[in-house]
């Protein structure tokens, strides 16, 4: 028999697993939102089973408005009879963590989010056993939602139910399992709130910069092997600002990683080989954890970016965005973003430059 779900929980314990990249997680964050808006004082306590420990989100995430804690705990995968997967190894680690965690949180609710895998559906029913609050899930596959006490529906029921495209908008999936509780998304946008580490470096930031111009900020990004498919052209890029400053003298902020220095640098040489001055140019790859970027992304009347933690930051802080897609990929594209498809990063640039000067306007009109 499922247990009763709690009228006013107090605690609610989030499983995730899947990807710890920043933008994948920052998804999450709408349906933390519309779960504190049905519930404003409960606490929200994300378990992150990783397979990627240390990575640069785990900080951004742990100081996230609006969890009460965020715990990352690694999840070594191999491959066992075949078949990839946890073996008996990790389990024998993890298991007795995951019992730490719901004895000394005593959650009210457990929401496992992940449709897929197993990996978070034992967790579930591990921590499950060491409290009295019941288990939710997504029902996937046939039989999986048996292993919780209630379950939303597959994601393709749950896009097919609500009139939504196939593949479905990422940031929907958190809610398959949040429709077992009745709610929905309606609209809810991602959102982050500027650092305390953010506004140290915003407040350094802005003393470097003239206060009688906008800040268009840029994140080429894209700085390791797997995600290079996704640079746009530093030549297209160098084209469209150059022409935007034409039109709409600017600061022009880019951001970056450590290890995407050399491609910032790279960009700066392009530019100034095709328009000259570059003393409008600040570039701070480099300078930032995640979570000091979250001031730099603040000072932004504007950002452009490639598909990359940035842009999915720049969209939860409400500042208007334009992506730059070098691919059609609509189930990453964000309802509140401007979106262009370069076509191999070294297209449409036309769209480009118009899309800019268009966000640029609007925020004129606002701060008139």
């Amino acid at each position: 028999m499922p247990r009763p779900l709690p009228a006013e929980p107090r605690r609610i314990l989030l499983i995730k697993s899947h990807s710890a990249g920043i933008g994948d997680i920052l998804r999450s964050s709408a349906a933390w939102a519309v779960l504190k808006k049905r519930w404003p004082n409960v606490e929200l306590h994300l378990v992150f089973l990783t397979r990627w420990p240390g990575y640069p989100s785990e900080a951004l995430i742990q100081e996230h408005h609006l969890l009460s804690s965020a715990l990352f705990l690694p999840m070594q995968e191999g491959r066992f009879a075949g078949i990839r997967g946890v073996g008996p190894r990790t389990w024998r680690r993890l298991l007795p963590e995951l019992r730490r965690v719901a004895q000394d949180l005593h959650p009210d609710l457990i929401v496992d989010h992940e449709p897929f895998g197993i990996e978070t559906s034992i967790a579930a029913r591990w921590m499950r056993r060491f409290c009295t609050a019941p288990a939710v899930g997504v029902n996937q596959v046939l039989g999986r939602g048996w292993l919780y006490d209630y379950a939303g529906p597959g994601l393709q029921n749950y896009a097919r139910q609500r009139g939504l495209p196939w593949p479905m908008d990422y940031t929907e999936r958190d809610f398959a399992a949040l429709a077992a509780l009745g709610l929905e998304r309606d609209g809810q946008r991602i959102v982050l709130q500027e650092t305390e580490a953010g506004r140290h470096f915003r407040e350094s930031l802005q003393s470097r910069l003239p206060k009688d111009r906008l800040v268009i900020g840029v994140n080429i990004g894209c700085g390791t092997p797997d995600a290079e498919k996704k640079r746009p052209s530093i030549g297209f890029l160098v084209e469209v600002m150059g022409q935007v400053a034409a039109v709409s003298p600017h600061i022009l902020l880019l951001t970056g990683a450590p290890n995407e220095r050399s491609i910032n640098q790279d960009f700066l040489g392009q530019y100034a080989a095709r328009w000259g001055d570059v003393g409008h140019i600040v570039d701070i790859a480099g300078q930032t954890t995640p979570s000091g970027l979250t001031g730099a992304l603040a000072i932004c009347d504007m950002f452009v970016s490639s598909d990359s933690g940035p842009y999915h930051m720049t969209v939860a802080m409400g500042v208007p965005t334009l992506a730059l897609f070098n691919f059609p990929s609509p189930e990453h594209y964000h309802r509140e973003a401007s979106i262009v498809v370069t076509g191999n990063g070294s297209g449409n640039s036309d769209a480009t430059v118009s899309s800019i000067l268009r966000l640029l306007d609007k925020k004129k009109v606002f701060m008139s």
